[in-house]
């Protein structure tokens, strides 16, 4: 029985009566207990998210701590079960509508959230995640689209342990991941561990998206999104809307923290910081919807790593701490930054073999040059050059593509160009009968390279792909350099 059949079946003790609504992991539906007379919403879970290995006995024990949970902002689950290999959760049907749909009603209308409703739906939101936490339960999840509004007025934290239910088959399965990334914290991300604080992360997301309309991490991809959650600055809330109290950009920025340490670990230290705010004169009043400034990711806020690269330390007491702990080494992303700013622009894939051919047509006219000047045979000895010039060619096309798979042609030569250029220099051709072994490490170390390249997020391979075939083609120019130089010593010599 699949969940779009369901329509009009019994599941259990419920009556099917109509479908609610589509998640990334499950289907929602109205249900109705003939027994009791009670409407509920029953959610189904996506058969190809269960796992069918222990997955009935994790099902049912998370399921049993979570409907445990008893407070007024969150859900109430009244029972977990399963029939026909369908997965199901009852809980209690809330009407209203989601953050997520109250948030696009806004947007529609050219307007943000006033920021009176924004703090009380957070707090009260904090104080149901607060409860859960003390219960040893995390959320894993927090979205705009598991917070229901409802027609009372109420904010109510639902999905609570879905995510751990379901647990790693959220980050196998795109549909669910997709919906969460956006919110999801570095640790959570790229771990798969998470606690309280993870999901003040997320909630802190949420915050942003509230006050600015635009959540701070997107990209084309999950990798790329998770990389920004990890490395990338805070962008401002302020560049988008200058008049945002500088209270909130402080909550912002310490619910945002890179490192779990330095955000805040407790829901109800969150909770006291917005309730300050609410109790002053706050407008509540719709703001108007403003465009990201151009260069949003521009001036941002640094902590963590990155707040370690700011050389101004002024600036960085002063703007940026906020009371965060700084790390020591800096990420690999900075090192990405930072290699973009110093990086020659790269050059079109023709003018890369043009420039390469010329240069290999000056080397050998030079070299000619050399022999007559010396009085010696230069490519008696020194012939291998002809190998480096290919190689450094080969290397200065992958940076006119910005490919690092060039790199694999580019290093096996290379690494060939050497062994050839030792015995023909040295004339240790015998030396073949165990050089001959370097050829398939050789072999595999081009292999090996593009393929590390590879695994980085899209939009650093560019970068690696034009660094290493500049590197290895610059490299190459110079062993041939050399080869011809030591060929017209030898040729001296003997």
């Amino acid at each position: 029985m699949s969940p779009q059949t369901l329509e009009g079946q019994t599941l259990g003790k419920y009556r099917i009566l109509d479908a609610l609504g589509r998640g990334g992991m499950a289907q929602v539906f109205r249900g109705y207990h003939p027994q009791l007379d009670r409407y509920v919403a029953l959610k189904v879970l996506r058969s190809d998210l269960v796992e069918q290995d222990e997955f009935l006995a994790r099902f049912r024990r998370e399921a049993h701590a979570v409907s445990g949970l008893r407070h007024p902002n969150i859900v109430q689950v009244f029972d977990f079960d399963v029939q026909d290999d369908q997965h199901y959760m009852v809980m209690e049907l809330l009407e209203g509508d989601t953050l997520r749909a109250r948030l696009n009603e806004y947007r529609v209308r050219g307007e943000r959230m006033p920021l009176s409703e924004i703090l009380r739906i957070l707090v009260e939101v904090l104080g149901g995640l607060g409860y859960a936490h003390k219960e040893g339960i995390i959320h894993r999840d927090i979205k705009p689209a598991n917070i229901m509004l409802t027609k009372r007025g109420q904010a109510v934290l639902t999905d609570f342990g879905i995510a751990q239910i379901v647990g790693s088959t959220q980050y196998t399965v795109s549909g669910a991941l997709m919906g969460t990334l956006n919110y999801m914290a570095p640790e959570q991300g790229f771990k798969g561990t998470c606690d309280e604080r993870s999901d003040i992360y997320s909630l802190g997301i949420v915050f942003y998206e509230m006050l600015t309309g635009y959540t701070p991490f997107e990209a084309d991809t999950p990798l790329a999104i998770l990389m920004k959650h990890l490395n990338d600055p805070l962008p401002l809330p302020s560049q988008v809307d200058p008049s945002l109290p500088r209270e909130l950009e402080h909550i912002i920025l310490k619910a945002l923290a890179k490192d779990p340490q330095d955000r805040y670990q407790r829901a109800e230290e969150m909770a006291a910081a917005m309730q300050q705010v609410l109790d002053k004169k706050i407008s509540d009043s719709p703001r108007l919807i403003v465009p990201p400034p151009s260069g949003f990711q521009s001036q941002v806020v640094f902590s963590g790593a990155a707040r370690q690269q700011i050389s101004d330390h002024r600036f960085a007491d002063a703007d940026t701490n906020m009371d965060l702990r700084p790390a020591v080494q800096p990420s690999m992303g900075q090192v990405t930054s930072v290699l973009k700013r110093f990086t020659p622009r790269p050059i079109s894939p023709i003018s890369a073999v043009f420039v390469s051919l010329i240069l290999m047509t000056v080397f050998n006219l030079m070299a000619a040059i050399a022999g007559t000047i010396s009085q010696t045979n230069v490519f008696a000895y020194g012939w291998t050059f002809e190998i480096f010039l290919v190689a450094g060619l080969l290397a200065f096309i992958g940076w006119g593509t910005q490919s690092p798979w060039l790199l694999v042609p580019s290093i096996i030569v290379f690494g060939n160009g050497m062994l050839l250029a030792y015995s023909s220099i040295t004339g240790r051709w015998d030396d073949w009968s165990f050089l001959w072994m370097f050829v398939p490490l050789i072999v595999g170390v081009a292999i090996y390279l593009p393929n590390k390249l590879n695994e980085r997020p899209r939009e650093e391979i560019p970068t690696w792909g034009r660094i290493g075939g500049m590197a290895l083609g610059a490299l190459a120019m110079l062993m041939a350099g050399l080869t011809c130089s030591l060929s017209i010593i030898v040729s001296l010599f003997r």
